[in-house]
């Protein structure tokens, strides 16, 4: 058995975990930082790196504390080294190196979306590659063929915005505060999806790409227009984000190899719509589906030290002159999507 120490700190959340190869999780902290952000409406870079590099050796320290462990008991040290916001990735990979160094452990250098992409393996032991992911988040918004550990086939991408940031600035734009998402899905329950005519942009479209920039810019000149309340705002641009995903996943499923499993990852996917939409959509075409619990959707370490195990089992490791990445595709390979904004 493998125990594995994880890092996270690509965004806004600061996080250390302790995970073993037979999917035990010894030990998860995270630290946030809403307070930090909140006065602006969004993550400010410079604040979120500074606040990583306050935070991120104690709780490193009290990971360990509370999994009954040291630096010697770990077999690796899994950090993220991007996409992500540079500075914060710079922060947590360092700290890997260092930690990695002064061990003599290996260090494992993760690319955050694989992190996302494994982490229903360790919550279901049954999920065998290769399967179905809806990786949908903040920055990201994708649909994977997942085939192994580090082989991943991208089917389709968003063009401009990913469905977690038209979340957040839908949430800005109705001035609901952050973090933009629950607060979105929150006030939508009080409102009526069909109230407020808005886009559903490449619905039906031959590509099989995303789009969510329009909709966002409907959005704006709704709360501009004073004729709708708030939460039928909301609730009306949820449902068109609702029925983009589902329009364009359908058209993966149909047009791809088929596989068993249908699973969703990301910060988007703890959105319970977009759960529901997902298991409508999995049943219909006879494949079973997974979901993490919404905590392993968000940013955390746990995910990463699980990645961490899945790479170490396959003898993978990185150098210590690893350089972190703002930008690192799952599918280098993938062909170049339209668009000026893509997010590969």
């Amino acid at each position: 058995m493998s125990l594995i120490l994880g890092i996270e700190s690509s965004c806004d959340e600061t996080a250390a975990a302790l995970v073993t190869s037979d999917r035990e999780i010894l030990a998860h902290k995270l630290a946030g930082q809403e307070a930090e952000h909140a006065p602006y409406g969004g993550v400010v870079p410079e604040i979120a790196a500074r606040a990583h590099a306050e935070i991120l050796t104690p709780l490193i320290a009290e990971a360990l504390e509370e999994a009954g462990k040291s630096l010697d008991d770990v077999d690796a040290i899994a950090a993220t080294a991007g996409p992500g916001l540079i500075g914060g990735v710079m922060v947590g990979l360092v700290t890997g190196k260092a930690l990695a160094m002064a061990s003599g452990k290996p260090l494992i250098a993760v690319n955050h979306l694989e992190g996302h992409a494994l982490s229903p393996r360790l919550v279901n032991a049954d999920l065998a590659f290769p399967y179905l992911l809806m990786l949908v988040s903040g920055g990201h918004c994708q649909i994977l063929r997942v085939e192994g550990v580090g082989q991943y086939r991208r089917l389709a991408t968003t063009i401009d915005d990913a469905a977690g940031e038209a979340f957040d600035k839908t949430a800005k734009i109705l001035g609901l505060g952050y973090p933009g998402g629950p607060r979105v899905e929150a006030l939508a329950k009080k409102g009526d999806p069909k109230a407020v005519p808005l886009p559903r942009p490449l619905i039906k479209s031959a590509e099989p790409h995303f789009s969510f920039a329009g909709l966002k810019s409907a959005v704006v000149r709704a709360h501009q227009s004073g004729a709708h309340r708030p939460e039928d705002i909301a609730a009306s641009f949820q449902q068109a984000a609702v029925d983009c995903l589902r329009d364009r996943l359908e058209k993966a499923i149909a047009e791809q190899e088929r596989c068993a499993h249908l699973v969703v990852a990301g910060g988007v996917a703890a959105n319970t719509p977009i759960r529901t939409m997902l298991e409508e959509v999995a049943q219909e075409n006879d494949m079973a589906f997974t979901a993490p619990p919404q905590w392993l959707c968000t940013d955390n370490a746990a995910m990463i030290a699980w990645a961490g195990v899945e790479r170490f089992a396959a003898g993978l490791s990185d150098p210590l002159d690893f350089v972190a990445k703002p930008r690192w595709p799952l599918d280098p390979t993938a062909e170049k999507a339209r668009g000026a904004g893509v997010k590969a």
